[in-house]
């Protein structure tokens, strides 16, 4: 691990952060001695080396443990970061509504994010993607330019929310 991991900061909306504890009490509390009892269940059915039940007990409860130690430490760097009350510039918790330029019918509704909040299915992208760095501190009518796997996409901003 280098340096820069072991200092970056986390920002997370004050809603991402509270998703993220609830998701781990979840796991801490109810799925993870779930997990466990499944695991000495399978146990007793005999010889593990041929026990499949016993092997995908065992790799959920593992998946289950490594999800819990990512959460951690992501909560361990957690900088909460207040949603901008601007409606004049682009900031995090911002909604903001883009056109496609060249695409007349694509018009797009975005909310700007922590990393670790980002659902693109729920319109929510990461400030620190290429388009939510390019969206950051941009006003309505501003042109966006960003590189996206594709190629150079053209957004405007209609409007901040």
């Amino acid at each position: 691990m280098n340096d820069n991991n072991k200092t970056k900061t986390t920002e997370l909306t004050p809603e991402g952060f509270e998703e993220l504890k609830a998701e781990m009490e979840d796991l801490v509390s109810d799925k993870l001695p779930k997990a466990i009892k499944r695991v000495s269940d399978a146990r007793e059915y005999g010889d593990l080396s041929e026990n499949s039940e016993y092997h995908d007990a065992r790799d959920d409860k593992n998946l289950i443990d490594t999800r819990i130690s990512e959460i951690e430490k992501i909560l361990e760097k957690a900088t909460i970061v207040q949603a901008t009350r601007s409606k004049k510039r682009v900031g995090m918790g911002s909604q903001v509504v883009i056109h496609h330029k060249g695409k007349s019918s694509e018009t797009r509704t975005l909310q700007i994010v922590g990393e670790y909040e980002a659902d693109p299915t729920e319109g929510k992208i990461s400030s620190v993607s290429p388009l939510g760095k390019a969206l950051m501190g941009k006003k309505k009518g501003d042109v966006v330019t960003y590189q996206a796997p594709a190629g150079e996409i053209v957004y405007i901003v209609l409007e901040i929310k």
